[in-house]
């Protein structure tokens, strides 16, 4: 039985479907459908009709766009003629399809007159958080449903640059959550341009961070959008409020079971909070881990691997050149059979709070690594001090959601002129949760072996140190003759 979907004008429904191409693990599946024929209904003008097919890859930095509100269903996609808390036109949501969105589209249905275009970004969260999203964004009556996969721009335009410059947020987090936000919302005003939307809305919660980076990044690229956070707005207060509220307006209750965690990911890294992690004194329990393996469970053998980088940038592995969301996956897998990449941490909020977090990064942490390293050959003294000084900068910055701010972005110009030499490979061995640099080499190097080495030399006689040591340390020597009277 073909089932009717309605596509609006603004859509191109750009579908690559089975037997188009191979599909992409890094995707994973997402529905899309097969045109068999077409017909009018009464829902904006044309529709088309298609059969459901199989799971399948689209091809990344394509847009998949769906009306989902269809037949029988039309009704449920026409807004209220007014709304409680006031008017708008049109909100583009940023939606998962757990819980907590599926309640936010009837509730600014409700409450703001508005349609409901559902948007779900695909950063790397994986395949279970993006099935059934079509179904789920009809059934909580939304107009439109559009999914669009950033996991290359994810990579090469936010991760990649904080990675270059050093970026490390209170001394352990490497910016998993916060990097991804930015690129979200950026998403999210231009699919808001795209459908003529006057507002976006976030599911982020008044104690959080995310709502400073989804709405510091809609003021920074489009002031005149109108705002709406719901959870700092409505009268639902936790999850058995929400399947209530669900229930009086025929929402379907996502059926998921709900983790005792507070979970992100995406292809960067795996965050967990709540429940025990509550109490900084509790050890986190073994089986809450996703990415990685214990460290005590890992191969008793190490694993070599080379990192390959131009500028700062990691380009390869094992001397294969590959797409930064490929690479950062292969790393991931790699990293987390070994355990590598867990952080335990109690972090200062930019809210005010303190939070534990634990947080898995393994094929980021292995990048880190490998960069800094390769910087101590190609990076002078003032220069790796310098830079160290302005990432920890740099890395609140991103925190606090200013990635679109002016200061951010002229700090990564410095970040990417400094490091125009830092290109050459880095060996790196894995074991058991560790990670040792075994090797590193540079065209650039700084690195002589002919000055540093221990037998005199032309360029560098020893004999001359005994002048520099007596200039250098003359403040010092000046200080004590002033206290002992000479």
């Amino acid at each position: 039985m073909a089932q009717l979907i309605a596509i609006s004008h603004s859509c191109s429904p750009n579908f690559v479907c089975n037997g188009a191409r191979k599909p992409d693990p890094y995707l994973g599946k997402l529905s899309c459908w097969r045109k068999i024929g077409s017909r009018s209904n009464g829902f904006n003008g044309n529709a088309l009709v298609f059969n459901n097919v199989n799971l399948t890859q689209a091809s990344r930095n394509k847009v998949i766009k769906v009306v989902v509100a269809s037949g029988n269903e039309t009704e449920a996609s026409v807004s209220p003629k007014g709304g409680l808390r006031g008017k708008l036109n049109k909100v583009v949501l940023a939606y998962s399809g757990g819980l907590d969105t599926s309640v936010i589209v009837p509730w600014l249905r409700e409450n703001y007159g508005c349609e409901v275009v559902c948007f779900t970004a695909d950063v790397g969260q994986g395949v279970m958080e993006l099935d059934g999203l079509e179904a789920k964004a009809k059934a909580s009556g939304a107009c439109q449903l559009v999914v669009k996969d950033l996991q290359e721009e994810f990579v090469r335009d936010y991760i990649f640059p904080c990675l270059r410059a050093g970026a490390i947020y209170e001394r352990k987090y490497l910016l998993g959550t916060s990097m991804a936000r930015p690129v979200i919302a950026k998403a999210m005003v231009d699919v808001a341009k795209e459908v003529g939307a006057d507002a976006v809305s976030h599911g982020c919660t008044g104690k959080g961070n995310d709502q400073v980076r989804f709405e510091l990044t809609f003021f920074a690229l489009n002031p005149e959008l109108n705002v709406v956070a719901p959870w700092r707005e409505w009268e639902i207060t936790g999850r058995e409020d929400a399947i209530e509220y669900a229930k009086k307006h025929n929402v379907p209750v996502p059926v998921t079971k709900k983790s005792i965690y507070s979970r992100d990911r995406n292809l960067w890294h795996l965050s967990h909070e709540g429940d025990i992690l509550e109490d900084p004194a509790n050890e986190p329990m073994k089986d809450m881990y996703m990415m990685s393996v214990d460290p005590e469970d890992a191969p008793n053998e190490p694993e070599y691997v080379e990192i390959g980088i131009v500028s700062g940038i990691p380009i390869s592995v094992n001397g294969k050149a590959l797409s930064p969301a490929t690479l950062l996956s292969q790393l991931n897998e790699i990293g987390g059979r070994h355990g590598i990449g867990r952080i335990d941490m109690v972090e200062n909020r930019l809210v005010g709070m303190k939070s534990r977090g634990v947080y898995e990064t393994p094929g980021g942490t292995i990048l880190f690594s490998a960069v800094r390293e390769l910087e101590s050959l190609t990076l002078d003294r003032e220069t790796i001090q310098v830079k160290d000084q302005l990432a920890l900068k740099y890395a609140e910055l991103v925190y606090a959601g200013r990635w679109f701010d002016p200061l951010r972005e002229s700090m990564d110009e410095f970040m990417k002129k400094i490091t125009e030499t830092t290109t050459g490979s880095v060996t790196l061995k894995l074991y058991k949760g560790s990670v040792t640099v075994t090797g590193r080499t540079s065209p650039y190097s700084l690195y002589r072996q002919d000055i540093s080495s221990f037998e005199s030399g032309q360029i560098y006689n020893q004999a001359d140190a005994a002048g520099f040591i007596k200039l250098y340390g003359l403040p010092m020597r000046v200080r004590a003759m002033l206290e002992k009277g000479i």
